[in-house]
């Protein structure tokens, strides 16, 4: 099943009309994530930097919303929709403690959003590669939100570190500068 693409545009256009809107589903589970731990870390370390992930992840999703549009596929929200009560359900996760948040939750959140970020760069990737074929796809724009994902990623990989050296001790400093690109 292979197909070339167009002159005009991407090849298999249907596939990726269902890429982007997974990828759109994905975005809003990672906001509600964002969301709910800004609750839990009120006044600490971390709180700016949730703040301002979040507000990236909000733009984000606007600007993965505008090119699904610019390539005339649907959104599909009832796939937002399922991911955002599957983040919900998430919440009641065997964590060793049963009516409070365990400590753990931290450490398994940001790793979570750290390998969440990952995956989202590599659909901004996969995007910037299809606008090589296809115009409506500002390959600025991709350039900017791969570049800002690293960012991101960095940012989540010293907080996850300095998260688990705090709850089982050691040094994060171990490590530094071992995060890859």
């Amino acid at each position: 099943m292979t197909e070339s693409p167009t002159p005009t545009g991407v090849g298999h256009p249907d596939l990726l009309a269902i890429y982007c809107n997974d990828h759109l589903a994905a975005a809003g589970g990672g906001i509600e994530l964002v969301r709910r731990m800004l609750n839990e870390h009120r006044g600490s370390s971390h709180e700016d930097g949730l703040r301002q992930l979040l507000r990236e992840l909000r733009e984000e999703k606007a600007t993965l919303t505008e090119v699904t549009r610019a390539l005339g596929f649907p959104v599909r929200h009832y796939k937002q929709a399922a991911l955002w009560i599957a983040e919900k359900a998430s919440r009641g996760k065997l964590n060793g403690h049963l009516l409070s948040r365990s400590p753990l939750s931290s450490l398994i959140e940001f790793e979570v959003l750290a390998s969440a970020v990952r995956a989202k760069r590599s659909g901004f990737e996969t995007l910037r590669i299809a606008a090589e074929v296809d115009e409506r796809i500002d390959k600025a724009v991709l350039d900017g939100l791969i570049a800002q994902a690293n960012r991101q990623y960095h940012w989540l990989t010293d907080v996850r570190r300095e998260v688990a050296a705090g709850l089982f001790g050691g040094d994060p400093a171990v490590l530094a500068g071992t995060s890859e690109n």
